[in-house]
């Protein structure tokens, strides 16, 4: 095999492995990136609600009414 013909098989052969990596680094970034947005969409919620919680007099109060 002559000599220019090994320099391009063997230029061509790092320019698909720099493709594949640069394929690689990219879909690893973004699922990276997809994992994030999933975790802050559907992840659970640490924070806790809080309802206002109604007086015991007032929850009282309308079934003396209904009794009248």
């Amino acid at each position: 095999m002559k000599k220019s013909c090994l320099i391009a098989v063997v230029t061509a052969l790092a320019a698909v492995a720099g493709a594949l990596a640069a394929v690689a680094v990219y879909l690893r970034r973004r699922e990276k990136e997809l994992d994030e947005y999933e975790r802050l969409l559907f992840g659970d919620d640490d924070a806790e609600t809080v309802e206002p919680e109604a007086d015991p007099a007032e929850e009282a109060a309308p079934a003396e009414d209904a009794a009248e």
